[in-house]
């Protein structure tokens, strides 16, 4: 009997398929890496004599309220609208707020560390939260990671913090010039606070991840879910500790409504990577991200490169490699 193998027509379908997802995915991945490395340039363009005209915290309201808006409408032309009828069970939507919870307290724990720490040493320490996210990711999921992976995830931490610590001005180091600006520091204090941060950080991710796919509910719905608190919950945050020179919209330009509109789509990108990826991908997200951002930086602001720029690229790309092989 001759047996033909597998040359039926379901075959260059099924490698069709395979090519067009990982283009969605490569599109996807990309765009979010464009979004989150063009961040911080964005804000520096904001600024008026040094200063961000706007309120961060109603940005951050916005964004969270572009989010809801954007779930609630795609849950609706999808053909969700009858999740919308019944109200939900309160056991369903309640871990939805546990996110947003942490999120919160990682927004405080940022502003309660500049008192512990100089703004660069958080830069190059917060890098431990890839640490920390990989060790929550293992335990929390259960999932094993190669030895390769987890060298992987040291030259992903280890490119952060030396791109972050290299890009660092430490000229002067007789401190003559200490008056011009504050000095690198950190107290016992400010390093508990920044492993808090690091470990908050890791649990919100993990967390996050495991709810998604754990509720075999549409992405649409749970993002509403999400969303929904994420407002409540910065929008009193908001309210509480809002400037009294300010108003709610104050200082909004169009450079500041492209943030919001990109920070709110990559939130929503995100939402995709954690339900049909995984956490760890986000990481590398991140880490690329600080790529573009320093190339934006070098474009749009005039900022030099370091000549150690091209290590971490190198890092971070045998990281990828060792760690999809």
């Amino acid at each position: 009997m001759i047996v033909i193998q597998n040359v039926g027509p379901s075959s260059p379908a099924r490698i069709k398929r395979q090519w067009v997802k990982r283009i969605q995915w490569g599109v996807l991945l990309g765009l979010m890496v464009l979004i989150y490395g063009s961040h911080a340039p964005l804000i520096t363009i904001t600024k008026v004599d040094g200063q961000v005209p706007f309120n961060p915290s109603s940005c951050v309201v916005m964004i969270e309220l572009a989010k809801l808006l954007i779930s609630l409408a795609t849950l609706l032309l999808t053909g969700g609208k009858s999740a919308l009828y019944a109200p939900p069970r309160l056991a369903l939507v309640a871990p939805y707020a546990v996110p947003a919870i942490l999120y919160a307290l990682n927004n405080n724990l940022v502003v309660l560390m500049q008192a512990y720490m100089d703004p660069s040493s958080y830069q190059v320490l917060s890098n431990l939260k890839i640490a920390s996210t990989a060790l929550l990711y293992s335990i929390c999921l259960g999932k094993r990671l190669r030895p390769a992976q987890w060298l992987a995830l040291g030259l992903l931490m280890f490119a952060g913090a030396f791109h972050s610590y290299s890009s660092l001005d430490l000229e002067d180091p007789m401190g003559t010039d200490a008056e011009e600006g504050p000095r690198l520091h950190i107290t016992a204090w400010g390093l508990f606070l920044v492993l808090v941060y690091c470990c908050v950080s890791g649990l919100a991710a993990v967390y996050t991840e495991r709810m998604l796919k754990s509720q075999k509910l549409p992405l649409s719905l749970q993002n509403l879910y999400l969303y929904m608190f994420g407002v409540a919950i910065n929008g009193l945050s908001s309210f509480t500790t809002v400037a009294s020179d300010k108003s709610f919209l104050e200082g909004y330009s169009g450079v500041v409504w492209v943030i919001i509109a990109g920070q709110a789509a990559n939130g929503l990108l995100m939402s995709v990577v954690l339900k049909h990826g995984s956490g760890i991908t986000r990481l590398f997200v991140i880490s690329c991200s600080m790529l573009v951002n320093a190339l934006l930086s070098w474009a749009i602001l005039g900022l030099q490169l370091t000549p150690f720029f091209p290590l971490p690229v190198t890092m971070i790309g045998l990281a990828a490699y060792l760690y999809y092989k």
